[in-house]
């Protein structure tokens, strides 16, 4: 009968390094785990502090309209239209300045 080996046999190395390995995976996939939940969080917390100031911002607009003044709101709206009549007539001027340049290209 063959005398025992003391110390670590080749199969007992095999198996210490697989488990080796096996933790070293573990612990990397948890780590990210622990990265991609920490994402979520903060992903979470910026929504969240998106809709408060969205929710801040529309009850100052609420407040000032409340405040407001029928008259500034005409004046608002009119110079709201006047700035709309300016666009529209540079944009017309634009328009025939490229087609008066387009024919004379032609020519």
């Amino acid at each position: 009968m063959p005398k025992r080996k003391r110390g670590v046999t080749w199969d007992d190395a095999r198996r210490q390094q697989a488990i080796r390995n096996v933790k070293r995976e573990l612990l990397e996939l948890t780590k990210k785990e622990t990265a991609y939940f920490q994402l979520w969080q903060k992903v979470a917390r910026t929504e969240e502090q998106i809709n408060s100031l969205l929710t801040v911002m529309a009850q100052r607009g609420q407040k000032r309209r409340a405040e407001e003044t029928e008259e500034q709101r005409n004046r608002g709206l009119s110079d709201m239209a006047q700035r709309s009549q300016e666009r529209r007539a540079k944009e017309i001027r634009r328009t025939k300045e490229w087609s008066i340049g387009k024919t004379r290209r032609v020519t």
